[in-house]
């Protein structure tokens, strides 16, 4: 401000004098009067200049000045430079939060005080078919159209969520999804959508899981509370004692059974992967489902004179098929349990045939092949689940607990093999297992002959 009004009163006095010099006291007072016009316009230059960049607020056009208005325009040109970094931090905070919405594998949508979409992630277009660019700034209401969600957008108490079927979902692989919308702001609200399919489905295994389990244990106890009564209040022969007591154990080895299977299949699931570490010879696993399986046709065909045709490929102690990794006890309950499920399932005197084929790549695959009733198609995506029964009433007249296969899925993803089943009903079944290549190891080759 000193050198501001120096200035001014500089120029006047230099007008004054100019003009005193010119044309005596009056030229003095014209004189004085232009200096201060002059300097009115040096300073009201300036000013402009300084508006017109205020206006522009470009940093890199700022005006070089002195005086005022360059030390006006240097704080400006601070305090401008201090917005921008604000400005672009807070951006930056911004896409951050929005990267992180974007990685979360729920379904994020952002909804103005309208119920527009403003923002939303790739995971809710997947679960809704939204369009991030098509439908910013749509109403919600009009893009989900499940009448579950329109009641509870419209009744407004989001106290709790809604399920709602997703835009993909289908009877064969359905999708179900917990909504709930949270105000936040200034009326707007976010809506987040998990997708409980997964939940749903293991909470509906876990009820058919006890239901299953506790009908195929209350049957045997029904049997066994009736024997044992039947003992214990009538006076029997010793053939008719005798014979209760058989079934009585017959259906205390079927609780045995049952309960070992669940045992096994606990173990499977809670014990860490076998590794690469333990190699077992392929021809003794078959030799050792070779003894079981004929031992176990026996049992099935006792009262029949035309025992099971079993053909196994050729596991001679002196025969190589090379070794396989893993938990041998575990491949051997699932190879046997594939053999027992096909003996069990072919009439007397037809052919089971079991297959051990080496591949180009390096990989394997164990085969059983029956002469059964065959499956329909419709029920081979289920065969692996614990006690699914294609035919109930046989299953129970053969033995089966109905958690075979389901430890032979356990087994088999244990090990990285993979199961394939090929059924034609009237013509039987084939269920194949493929070992990786990683997991084998091929016959040594033979020794080579001396050449003397």
């Amino acid at each position: 401000m000193v050198s501001r009004s120096l200035w001014f009163l500089g120029l006047q006095l230099a007008g004054s004098a100019a003009g005193c010099w010119l044309g005596g006291v009056p030229g003095a007072l014209i004189g004085m009067l232009l200096g201060s016009w002059l300097w009115f316009a040096h300073d009201s230059w300036g000013a402009l200049r300084l508006l017109a960049w205020l206006r522009s607020t470009e940093l890199a056009h700022a005006p070089v000045q002195r005086g005022l208005w360059g030390e006006v325009g240097d704080r400006a040109r601070r305090w401008l430079r201090q917005q921008r970094q604000q400005t672009q931090a807070s951006d930056e905070r911004l896409n951050d939060m929005l990267s992180a919405l974007q990685a979360s594998p729920n379904g994020v949508v952002l909804l103005d005080e309208e119920g527009r979409i403003e923002w939303c992630n790739q995971i809710s277009n997947i679960q809704f078919g939204f369009d991030a660019v098509r439908d910013r700034m749509q109403n919600i209401g009009n893009l989900v159209r499940d009448p579950a969600f329109s009641h509870y957008l419209h009744a407004q108490d989001f106290s709790r969520g809604v399920v709602l079927q997703g835009r993909d979902s289908t009877p064969a692989r359905p999708m179900r999804l917990a909504v709930q919308l949270y105000p936040y702001g200034d009326g707007r609200r976010l809506l987040l959508a998990i997708d409980i399919t997964e939940h749903e489905q293991a909470e509906a295994m876990r009820r058919d899981f006890v239901a299953n389990v506790s009908h195929e244990i209350r049957t045997p106890l029904t049997v066994l509370v009736g024997f044992v009564e039947t003992l214990q209040t009538l006076p029997l022969e010793e053939e008719e004692r005798a014979r209760y007591l058989a079934l009585m154990a017959q259906q205390s080895a079927r609780m045995q059974h049952l309960v070992e299977d669940l045992l096994a299949l606990s173990r499977l699931e809670g014990s860490p992967p076998p590794g690469l570490t333990q190699w077992t010879p392929v021809g003794l696993l078959l030799r050792q489902c070779e003894d079981e399986a004929r031992g176990l046709s026996v049992a099935l065909t006792r009262a029949n004179a035309r025992p099971h045709v079993i053909e196994f490929p050729d596991s001679a102690p002196g025969v190589d098929l090379g070794e396989i990794a893993g938990a041998a006890t575990e491949l051997q309950s699932a190879f046997s349990n594939l053999l027992a499920n096909a003996l069990r399932y072919t009439p007397a005197g037809k052919r089971v045939t079991v297959r051990w084929q080496a591949h180009a790549d390096g990989s394997a695959t164990f085969s059983v092949q029956d002469e059964g009733p065959g499956i329909e198609s419709t029920h081979l995506a289920r065969l692996t689940e614990r006690f699914y029964r294609v035919d109930r009433s046989r299953s129970r007249d053969t033995g089966g607990t109905g958690l075979g296969l389901a430890i032979v899925k356990h087994v088999l993803q244990r090990h990285g093999a993979t199961l394939d089943v090929r059924s034609t009903v009237g013509s039987g079944s084939v269920f194949s297992v493929t070992f990786p290549a990683q997991r084998l190891r091929p016959p040594a080759l033979p020794a080579p002959a001396d050449a003397s």
